[in-house]
């Protein structure tokens, strides 16, 4: 998956459970969602990819593990019950879905770091960041890579849907307040 992908389909997941748990009041802020649904690849691609290319090699180490998850998720609750604040527990739910969409149970030996060793399995492509960024561009938005493109295509029609939605909502917003307006103005 890439960037549609996982914030649409993360945006998506928030927004259901917001309608399924009303009484929770799970908050759908899409920047800090965003923030969050990219948050592993944010921390993992550049140091795995880039810094550690030599050692490592591999796009998924430490923020696609279940520890780094917990960890975040431990942070984001003691911040929220401390300060109460809620973008924290809006990252870290965010970063979490995006170790579900990446799948990452299939990949144990990362997704299950440091518990089954400390070596992190090497991705299958060796070439350089550019290479390995414009290969997974190119299979993202090809419709032969259907488990790439077909979650990108899901997931920009999610944000599509909610941008017309804010933009809806803006659009009302202004005519209200210019109905408000002129009411004031035959007032007086």
């Amino acid at each position: 998956m890439f960037i549609f992908g996982h914030i649409g389909i993360t945006l998506g997941i928030f927004y259901f459970l917001n309608r399924l748990f009303p009484e929770k009041n799970i908050p759908v802020d899409f920047k800090w969602i965003a923030f969050g649904a990219l948050l592993p690849d944010f921390i993992d691609k550049p140091l795995g990819r880039i810094i550690l290319a030599e050692t490592i090699g591999s796009g998924r180490i430490f923020a696609h593990t279940l520890l780094f998850a917990i960890l975040l998720g431990i942070l984001a609750g003691y911040t929220f019950y401390r300060k109460g604040w809620t973008i924290p527990l809006i990252v870290a739910g965010a970063s979490f879905c995006h170790l579900l969409e990446d799948q990452m149970w299939n990949s144990p030996r990362a997704f299950l770091w440091p518990l089954l060793g400390w070596e992190f399995p090497r991705d299958i492509f060796l070439g350089g960041f550019i290479e390995y960024f414009m290969r997974i561009l190119t299979n993202s938005y090809n419709p032969a890579s259907s488990s790439v493109f077909i979650p990108e295509i899901i997931g920009l029609g999610i944000i599509l849907l909610f941008a017309g939605s804010y933009i809806r909502s803006k659009l009302e917003g202004k005519k209200y307040h210019s109905k408000v307006m002129k009411e004031e103005a035959k007032e007086q």
